[in-house]
């Protein structure tokens, strides 16, 4: 036993990411692993069936629009790795619209002899002439940093370039950039992001860029937003004081500017305007706000002390808010009723704000956002907006909308790759240990009865203010439903389905809380005759993984298969692990005794005991994964198979956080979990 009364670890040589024995392990446990679940009959025909959905040519490109130019990263087939390409509007609504193809970064991965990743481009504006992009190795979150002329396709000789780290960059102007990147010792926060922002100008080393700003190394990071609106150009610094507290200061080029707010309320400034929106009730100029309300407020008076707030939204028990965008004089509201999207717009008329509902399809989960170019002055499309659409059943659907009008213009749609005829989706409510009504979608596949006998995939998350909201899967529908599996999303705790009261209720001491409603929704299916438990399999990723985790150990009689992806699962280290101190927020300290005493309970890697009889298990992570260190599903199959439980462990050598750095990796991790469902599953 140590200092600190804990008993040694014996695995923590398996934290040495590039470790010679921690990779020879990861060798065999992959080797192991594929062996089992190669054997799997139908294994490589879903893996080429999935792999052909993921590389359909018929998905709609996520594009995000810049002056006369909608851009795109495109991955299929051909290009594993994707091309950075651009269109016009007026091309893009063609079926098959011409493309420019600004940088193949498969192209560029062989040449420079790297597997680079794409990890984004921060371009200048209005001149759409210069780009900062971003690549990582292999996924992680860290990238490098180079600048690019788009015009000749070539990045800039001396040009800006920042070495791996996890960066932030944005122009000032064509010759001047603001930066938060390693500057070396002392320049990251305890959580590994950027502490300090710098003013860097052309030629000049980044050792001697000027310091603007800096957080403190308990922050999660300093931040920077640049807003080069014509007639609002403003320059906003900030820390990230936790997860969900932040102070916000206006940069002046010789000064700083604090922005008054509550520090756990989000701002954002939109020309002429303030937005706020709350995680805490707030008590000002006589009026009581409730936590999860959108604020405005014209920006001067705001910023002058004047405390005269309209509220746009206020959240119900059953209704939330999920987002927003704007356009030139519109604000577009992306709200939840019981976790299915409606839509409403506000605009200021004779000095009063003014509500409309806009028609758009329901019960679904709907995407918003604006095609306005704040940079442009007369814009033709100041008022347009894109509105998606999709469910469990309904493909994706991509249409061109406008304020003011319900008219709406279909531009893209994805086909079905699944057969829906005889299938169904319907919400049903649990009660959790303390009463609270959770609730959770099933989609029934063709034929299927509640007759307990249905092989059965519930999936959850439950942190982080995360909303499960339906989605369309081509990828389900080839390996799950058209196979008789039923799915389950459950909108437990410690998501946003309900706003900030519903995350809050299942964080810090009261995180067992997402568990407990989870094991509420497994067990009101095996009540409804859904399932049961020998048909039931639990799958999570992120803190999702830390769910499944917790519940596999709590009851393990609920069920037969679990798949924990990239996971949290030794929450006694978790936060001396890359990002993990910026985390404390939602699960709390553990070198705080009183902290722990409420984490010890639940923490996975702490409470395997080899006396119990858990369900089959498989661990999938990254070496790359630099979010959530691979140590933690290392470490838990290490133990595991120390006290010899049934467990497959599976480290994909790339993909960061995600898992995958393609398309043929995301094939193949999705067949190896599918055929590991299929084989424990069976009838």
């Amino acid at each position: 036993m140590n200092a600190d009364g804990e008993f040694p670890d014996p695995h923590l040589w398996l934290e040495e990411v590039q470790g010679e024995a921690a990779l020879a392990w990861v060798r065999e446990r992959n080797a192991q692993a594929r062996r089992v679940l190669e054997a799997h009959p139908d294994f490589f025909a879903l893996r080429e069936r999935i792999r052909a959905v993921l590389d359909s040519r018929d998905r709609i490109p996520a594009v995000t629009r810049r002056g006369d130019w909608l851009y795109n990263l495109w991955q299929d087939a051909d290009n594993p790795r994707g091309v950075w390409r651009r269109t016009t509007l007026d091309e893009f609504r063609k079926a098959e619209p011409r493309w420019d193809t600004l940088l193949d970064v498969d192209a560029l991965g062989r040449a420079e002899h790297k597997n680079w990743v794409w990890g984004g481009a921060v371009v200048l504006r209005p001149q759409d002439e210069r780009a900062l992009v971003k690549l990582s190795r292999g996924g992680a979150d860290a990238v490098v940093a180079r600048e690019f002329h788009i015009p000749t396709r070539k990045f800039v000789t001396d040009g800006f370039v920042l070495p791996e780290a996890k960066c932030e960059v944005g122009w000032l102007d064509g010759d001047t950039v603001l930066v938060g990147t390693d500057f070396g010792p002392g320049s990251l926060t305890d959580s590994g992001y950027p502490r300090v922002v710098k003013r860097w100008r052309r030629g000049e080393p980044l050792a001697h860029a000027t310091t603007v700003f800096e957080g403190e190394a308990q922050d999660v990071s300093a931040w920077f937003h640049i807003d080069r609106t014509p007639g609002y150009e403003r320059t906003l610094v900030g820390r990230s004081l936790d997860f969900y507290n932040s102070r916000t200061w206006r940069w002046l080029g010789a000064g700083l500017v604090a922005i008054d707010k509550p520090d756990d309320a989000r701002l954002s400034f939109w020309r002429d305007h303030v937005l706020i929106e709350l995680r805490s009730d707030w008590a000002v100029a006589g009026t009581t706000h409730a936590r999860g309300s959108l604020l405005v407020a014209e920006a001067a008076a705001y910023e002058s002390g004047a405390r005269e707030l309209t509220p746009l939204f206020t959240p119900t028990p059953t209704r939330s808010l999920a987002g927003y965008t704007t356009t030139r004089t519109h604000i577009v509201l992306d709200i939840l009723q019981d976790v299915a999207s409606r839509l409403e717009e506000w605009r200021v008329e004779d000095g009063h704000w003014q509500r409309r509902d806009i028609r758009a399809p329901f019960p679904g989960t709907i995407g918003v956002a604006a095609l306005h170019d704040p940079m442009i002055d007369a814009d033709p499309l100041a008022e347009a907006f894109w509105l998606s659409y999709s469910d469990f059943l309904t493909p994706d659907s991509l249409v061109l909308a406008a304020t003011g009008s319900d008219a709406q213009q279909t531009i893209k749609a994805r086909p079905r790759f699944f057969d829906p005829v005889g299938m169904r989706v319907e919400q049903n409510f649990a009660n959790s240990k303390d009463g609270t009504r959770v609730p959770y979608f099933v989609v029934w596949p063709a034929g299927a009865k509640a007759d307990g006998a249905n092989p059965t995939l519930l999936y959850g998350y439950g942190g982080f203010e995360v909303s499960q909201q339906p989605w369309y899967s081509g990828t389900f529908g080839a390996a799950w439903y058209e196979r008789g599996g039923v799915l389950v999303v459950a909108n437990i705790r410690g998501g946003g389905e309900y706003g900030p009261a519903w995350h809050q209720a299942a964080v810090g001491s009261l995180k067992q809380r997402s568990y407990d409603d989870f094991i509420a929704v497994a067990e009101d299916l095996v009540a409804r005759g859904i399932t049961r438990p020998s048909q039931l399999a639990m799958q999570g990723g992120s803190n999702g993984g830390l769910l499944v985790g917790a519940v596999m150990l709590q009851r393990p009689d609920l069920f037969n298969a679990v798949v924990c992806q990239v996971p949290l699962l030794d929450m006694r280290r978790y936060h001396r692990l890359l990002a993990g101190a910026s985390w404390m927020a939602e699960y709390g300290d553990p070198d705080d005794p009183e902290q722990w005493a409420w984490i010890a309970p639940y923490s996975p890697y702490q409470n395997v005991r080899a006396e119990q009889q858990l369900p089959h298990i498989l661990l999938t992570t990254s070496t790359r994964d630099d979010r959530v260190h691979p140590g933690h599903a290392r470490k838990m199959a290490a133990r595991l198979l120390e006290q010899r439980h049934d467990v497959l462990y599976y480290e994909n050598i790339e993909g960061g956080h995600g898992g995958a750095a393609d398309n043929a990796q995301r094939a193949d991790m999705l067949a190896l979990e599918f055929s590991f469902l299929w084989q424990q599953l069976k009838a």
